[in-house]
Formats: C-alpha cells, structure tokens, sequence
C-alpha cells in the first residue's frame, strides 16, 4: 500500500477485488431467493438425466429477475453429463429459425456449420443424425424468445424442435422459452399447428423484493469490492434505486460504475456522489441493450425519430423510406417490434380530414438514445 493521503488511492490500487463480480455474464455461486423456481425446472429437467426428452416449460417475468441465471446454474450441472447436450440461444442476438439452428448445430458439433451453401433441411438433418447416434439429449433454451416473435420466426422454430422426433424417429430435444415480455402470450400467439403439441411446464420470476435485493447486492458487495469500500447508507441508496427500476441488473451495474467514479476521484471509499453519478447511465440498463440487439434498419428508424419525435407515421416513413429505400410493410414491421420493445410509444390519433393515425414517439429522452448509438 501506498503512503498516500488517508483515503486515498495511489495509481496502482483499486477498489475493486473482483470487478467481474459486476459484469451481466457473471454467474454468482450462490443463487438466493430463488430456490422454489429452480426446483420446478429441475422437476422439468429431470427425464433428461434418465435418457428421455425433458418436459419443455416456459419461464416468464420482468427482466432483472434470475431467469437467465437460473437456466444457465441448471445448464452447468447437466453440461457435464456425456449423454445430455445443452445449448442456450440468445434469441436478441439469433432471431431467426435458422440462425437459431445454427447455434444448435455449433452447441453439438462445437464448430460452426458454412456461412453459406446449406439449406435449413440439410443443417436440421445432420443435427438430428448426430442426436441420435451418440444417443443423446438436446435441451435447448430460447433465451428472450420474445425477439423470435417480433421477427414473425417464433412458430417455425418451435414448430421445428417440437416436431424433430417425428421428422427422425429417436431425436429427443427439449425446450425452455424464456420471456421477459409480460404483454406476450407465448400459448396465445403461436398458431395451432404448434399449440397441439406445446403444452408446457410453466414456472414464473416475480420482482425481487427490496429486502431481497439487499441480500443479492451485499453478496456482490462481499465478493466484489475490497473491504470498507461500499457502507451501509450507500448500499441502502443503491437498493432503493435498484428497487425503484424493478430490475436488479441496474443495481449492479450501478455498483460497478459507482466503483470506477470513485476510483476516478482516487478514492478509496464509493460516496453518494459517486452513486448519483452513476445512476445517470445504469438506470439505462434496458435502454441499452436493446440499442446493442438492433439491426441496421431498426436503428436507422431511431436516428429518424431522434429528428422527427412525436410526429405522425406517415411523415417519419417518408424521411426513412428516403434514407433506407425500404417499404411501408417492412417499416410498420420495424415500428410494432421497437413499441414492443418499449424504445417507442405508437399511439392512434385523429388526424383532421385523415381519419386516425399512428402518432410515434420516443420512450427516452434523446440525449440517452444518442449516447447509447454512438
């Protein structure tokens, strides 16, 4: 240690003794306060460990709430079985039926299949093959299933996965959704042809309670900073905010940043100074990682709102329809997935002599939007 001021940090120290104890990857060891939901998907998973195909389930609730976790706790402990494979897709990330299969096939086969040149047909055969020489398990998980319904993609790949023993006789896959929309209806806006065979184990994620987030980030206070960094009054600011969002991925970003501010001013202690410095941009956590899942034309759409908030939608797609030369159908898709996604309000309003219109507004203040395109 350094014989600096008291309080003070010299250039080589940190508050910090894990700081990736504070990454969105981290996989705590301890899981608290939610052991009732991981018994009922341990229930689900279980036939698996016997050989045989999983009961699919549906786990739901507001983000920030454990469902990722707990998918990937029970992931790690299957993975290591030689005759089950696990595979969680990112459905931000693989929003389509075959981008989704290709993550499966890369899961199974640990190497990516072509870029290009093989058909969906041929991908789900040689994944299907190899399930079923090596007599194996596949339990899949569609992490944010939500982003396959926006796409129009989530009945064809349910439809794929939930038929495949059919298409070729002993594959056994299972299948966890995972939504963190609470507007949609998984069962309700799947088409029949997949409502008949899905009947899914259902298994819910409340809100954490603020005592429950208390416990969660003292844990990560612990195992995170150094000792005396983080006190009481601090913790219990963070808690309220974190309780205020309903989301405890902003308190924990929020602790991290909190850190760096500190570590700015070479402090050895995190202050409220540094906690409200901080919120300013955790408090954008879903705001955030919704900008980083866009595509290009869903990001192009925003920059037109930054110019053209609140006006009507005709008007918006003339200016985007300029910019990007796509349609009016590929637009009205692109505007219903960013006001699903909570990035945009499309509100109905009369519009003199024009009958009623979309009115399209955005759901953040601009300088946030623009910070996060950058």
């Amino acid at each position: 240690m350094a014989d600096d001021s008291e309080g003070m940090l010299s250039w080589d120290e940190s508050v910090f003794r894990n700081e990736h104890v504070f990454e969105i990857d981290y996989l705590p060891e301890t899981f608290h306060h939610r052991e009732s939901q991981l018994e009922s998907l341990k229930y689900a998973l279980r036939p698996a460990v016997r050989g045989s195909r999983p009961l699919n389930t549906i786990i739901r609730g507001p983000p920030g709430t454990g469902k990722t976790t707990a998918v990937q706790k029970l992931f790690g402990e299957l993975g290591g079985k030689s005759d089950i494979e696990v595979v969680r897709v990112n459905c931000q990330v693989d929003s389509t039926r075959y981008a989704v299969f290709s993550r499966l096939f890369e899961g199974v086969f640990e190497y990516e299949p072509p870029a290009s040149g093989i058909s969906f047909k041929k991908l789900f055969g040689q994944l299907t093959d190899r399930l079923v020489e090596e007599e194996t398990v596949l339990v899949v998980a569609l992490d944010d299933i939500n982003y396959l319904f926006y796409e129009n993609e989530a009945g064809d790949t349910l439809y794929s996965l939930l038929r495949a023993h059919e298409v070729h006789s002993g594959a056994k896959i299972g299948v966890i959704v995972v939504s963190s929309d609470l507007s949609l209806d998984v069962i309700d806006d799947l088409d029949g042809r997949v409502q008949s065979v899905f009947r899914p184990e259902e298994i819910y994620f409340p809100r954490y309670s603020t005592d429950e987030i208390a416990s969660i980030l003292r844990e990560r206070v612990k195992r995170g900073f150094h000792e005396g960094v983080v006190g009481s009054p601090e913790l219990d600011t963070v808690t309220e905010y974190t309780a205020d969002s309903g989301d405890l991925r902003v308190g924990i970003d929020l602790l991290r940043r909190a850190g760096l501010h500190a570590e700015m001013r070479a402090s050895r202690t995190i202050t409220d100074e540094d906690i409200e410095a901080a919120y300013e941009k955790s408090k954008h956590v879903h705001l955030s990682r919704c900008l980083d899942g866009l595509s290009e034309s869903e990001r192009a759409l925003i920059e037109v709102l930054l110019d053209h908030d609140g006006k009507q939608a005709g008007e918006v797609y003339e200016v985007f329809s300029e910019e990007t030369g796509l349609g009016y159908t590929r637009y009205s898709e692109l505007v219903n997935k960013l006001d699903q996604l909570g990035l945009i309000t499309a509100t109905y309003a009369d519009v003199d002599g024009r009958g009623r219109s979309r009115e399209l507004s955005l759901e953040y203040e601009q300088s946030a939007i623009v910070d996060r395109l950058e």
